[in-house]
């Protein structure tokens, strides 16, 4: 198995325990840290990235182009979609459909596809795979992977945030591959040297080098 495979695992099981946390549940139906999502809005979101996984793997291999993995973060909407932007609308409310089955089986469900994924990644070969959300293109399996894995780490904070409970680690190699792509993503959005005066020098530091 690759090691973006490992570490998305590792990434997925965090996350599978953190929707299991009992100040998740007690959290559900409250504001969370992200604006117009509840918690369980959130918690569905966050599941969301592993759940999609098991019918990439399943589907036919797609038609659609295979792009390269900064190419893809310069089609998806959601980068400069504001909060009221069609395609950010629609993520929350699919983070809300899933949540509609609650935090004990949304927890439970979680964790059974993140056990099966434990078995399904192992064999499943090199292949170009497509989830719903993407309109015209494709990536390799792997490059989808660490899109879920940024997603689950960065979403992991949101929801730990918002019920108040500490934020789960990363294995290195997937802080290695998230800061990894957060920082491509930072350099192509501000400029390699704002990013390197935020890395470096307090004194000249930009207010904000966020990748998105």
């Amino acid at each position: 198995m690759s090691d973006i495979r490992s570490d998305f695992l590792a990434t997925s099981r965090s996350a599978a325990g953190l929707l299991r946390d009992p100040a998740v549940a007690a959290a559900w139906d409250s504001p969370s840290a992200l604006p117009e999502f509840t918690v369980g809005g959130l918690a569905g979101h966050l599941a969301y990235q592993i759940l999609a996984v098991p019918d990439a793997l399943s589907a036919p291999v797609p038609s659609e182009p295979v792009i390269p993995l900064l190419d893809h973060y310069g089609r998806v909407e959601w980068i400069d979609g504001g909060l009221d932007a069609d395609i950010n609308v629609r993520i929350r409310a699919g983070g809300a459909r899933i949540a509609a089955e609650g935090p004990a089986a949304l927890a439970a469900r979680t964790a059974a596809v993140v056990e099966e994924l434990g078995g399904s990644l192992g064999t499943a070969p090199a292949r170009a795979v497509h989830l719903p959300i993407w309109d015209g293109w494709s990536l390799s399996l792997d490059d989808m992977l660490v899109t879920r894995m940024m997603e689950l780490a960065v979403h992991s904070d949101d929801l730990a945030v918002s019920a108040r409970v500490p934020t789960p680690g990363l294995t290195p190699g997937a802080v290695e591959t998230v800061v990894g792509l957060l920082s491509r993503l930072a350099v192509r959005r501000h400029g390699p040297t704002a990013v390197l005066r935020a890395l470096s020098r307090a004194e000249r530091a930009p207010s904000s080098v966020t990748a998105f």
